[in-house]
């Protein structure tokens, strides 16, 4: 099931300013306002689906998704945790290449495709922005496989910490997160698991080992305090100036 309940205006938006129409004027921002529509999914709703129609050029307003694809033999890789702010769908592509699904309520921003690539021609800061919002996400793309293919299992944990806070600092306006932080994680640690290529058991050793460390306090299952930020991204295998240690 899910809910088409108009919540906000763009000027009330929660992630204006830093979802694809943060560099918009406030006359495309007007023309925006008029074109988009709201939708609510409950966790465990499909966004879309792998090789299906997509209609829709959507960002997430509130809530988290992952996107995955599913193998032949049932095997299933995540492949992008997808947090407010971020978009699903592709100008120019007619269907999903992912399966994106809801693992908390999700509530969209959404456009439909024709009026979205209408709106890309006609709207040049929304085109300026989506190109560097999709080349951001490839600079991450390539991050994250240095992080899966050469990682250990505990600076792949620390990894995961250490991009959710910076994401985290970005949506609250901070260009790098403050010494210590309070992050709720969007996923179970099951979900951690499956998206760090780890099993379960793996994963939660190495939350466990962050937290004899020092690195972590871990007051529930689902919320991780970091008392000093640096130093977790050092155990991420990053140097002092925020890149990955050769």
């Amino acid at each position: 099931m899910t809910r088409h309940d108009p919540i906000q205006s763009c000027d009330s938006c929660p992630i204006r300013a830093n979802a694809v129409c943060a560099d918009c004027a406030p006359d495309e921002i007007a023309v925006l306002d008029r074109a988009k529509t709201y939708r609510t999914v409950p966790a465990g709703g499909r966004l879309a689906e792998a090789g299906e129609p997509l209609t829709y050029f959507s960002s997430i307003v509130s809530g988290c998704a992952t996107m995955s694809r599913t193998l032949e033999d049932g095997r299933r890789q995540t492949v992008g945790l997808l947090l407010p702010s971020d978009y699903i769908g592709r100008p120019g592509r007619s269907t999903s290449a992912y399966d994106v699904e809801a693992v908390s309520e999700v509530t969209l921003c959404r456009f439909e495709c024709a009026t979205f690539e209408r709106l890309l021609r006609e709207t040049p800061h929304l085109a300026t922005r989506l190109l560097t919002m999709t080349l951001d996400e490839l600079d991450a793309a390539r991050d994250w496989a240095v992080v899966l293919g050469r990682m250990t299992a505990r600076e792949r944990v620390a990894a995961f910490l250490v991009s959710l806070a910076r994401r985290q600092a970005r949506l609250s306006h901070q260009a790098e997160p403050t010494r210590a932080i309070a992050l709720a994680l969007p996923l179970s640690r099951e979900a951690i698991a499956d998206h760090l290529g780890l099993t379960i058991e793996t994963t939660s050793r190495q939350f466990t080992a962050l937290r004899k460390a020092g690195a972590i306090e871990t007051p529930s299952t689902r919320l991780v305090q970091i008392p000093d930020f640096e130093r977790l991204a050092l155990e991420a295998g990053e140097d002092d100036d925020g890149g990955m240690i050769a």
